[in-house]
């Protein structure tokens, strides 16, 4: 795979690096459309299109550095997946890094939030999604992409954002005070600081892509209607990461379409944005 941006290879470097990126094309325990397993490859080459200053901000993140990693592969069964992320991550952690993890489809999530809430006690995952994701087991395995907020409310605290879809299994899972549904986004104002107020000093991000309305982003293997626009997701996570410590995150469910280049986009505008969010100078 290209590395992510075009910049200098001595801002590559990762030995120098504070950023690492980690793409993980993973797409094998997807329900419905499938090709998210082309989303890094996809999200990567988008990212060579990204003007390297940040206009809001008037800082170049790549600056800190920003290497990006060879793909985890190691994906003979989600069990499996899940570990060798787990491993890949936590070594990012060890090193110093802040991991950026790129899908594949969200169960690849759970390797990275496993590895996040070994190193950080006390953890949030702050989940945006158009999908609850608190199913304990589908289609026959606990690492479905339906099940990765079950599995992260055994390892740490969870915030959900966006949510606009969930079955009765799920019911039983949700953190009503703690889910801050779609339709309550829209009809209410106040969400951004009771969202905030929600989470931990550490905080792990995880970005499920159809957390925008299709409108915006149409390139993902589960859309649904009545998501969000670009500018609440940034204008609430730019919030997120000045209050807290925001100490990595992935974006998933990319799944790539030959005739909307958009999608590919705008997934690499928000992670270098988010990069900026993190890096900005105190």
């Amino acid at each position: 795979m290209i590395p992510f941006g075009d910049f200098e290879d001595e801002y590559r470097d990762y030995g120098r690096a504070k950023i690492a990126v980690l793409p993980v094309p993973y797409d094998k325990t997807s329900t419905w459309v499938k090709g998210a397993d082309k989303g890094p490859e996809a999200f990567l080459e988008a990212s060579f299109a990204l003007e390297n200053l940040d206009l809001e901000t008037g800082t170049e993140v790549y600056r800190q550095g920003i290497a990006t990693m060879p793909p985890v592969t190691d994906d003979a069964s989600p069990e499996q997946l899940c570990e060798a992320v787990r491993r890949a991550a936590g070594r990012l952690w060890d090193d110093g890094k802040f991991p950026v993890t790129v899908g594949g489809n969200h169960t690849v999530s759970i390797g990275a939030i496993r590895a996040a809430a070994e190193r950080f006690p006390g953890l949030t995952v702050l989940q945006l999604d158009a999908h609850s994701d608190l199913r304990p087991e589908y289609e026959g395995t606990p690492l479905n992409h339906a099940c990765v907020m079950n599995r992260a409310q055994e390892v740490a605290a969870t915030v959900q954002v966006g949510i606009r879809s969930m079955c009765c299994e799920e019911l039983p899972y949700a953190a009503k005070s703690r889910i801050f549904y779609a339709h309550q986004i829209y009809s209410s104002e106040d969400w951004f600081n009771e969202a905030v107020a929600s989470l931990s000093e550490n905080v792990y991000l995880t970005i499920d892509l159809d957390v925008f309305d299709p409108s915006v982003l149409p390139s993902t293997g589960t859309p649904e209607p009545g998501g969000l626009s670009y500018y609440q997701v940034l204008h609430f996570l730019k919030r997120v990461f000045a209050a807290k410590n925001v100490v990595g995150m992935d974006l998933v469910e990319l799944c790539p379409n030959p005739y909307d280049k958009a999608s590919d986009y705008l997934a690499a505008r928000l992670a270098y944005q988010l990069m900026t969010y993190k890096f900005l100078p105190a």
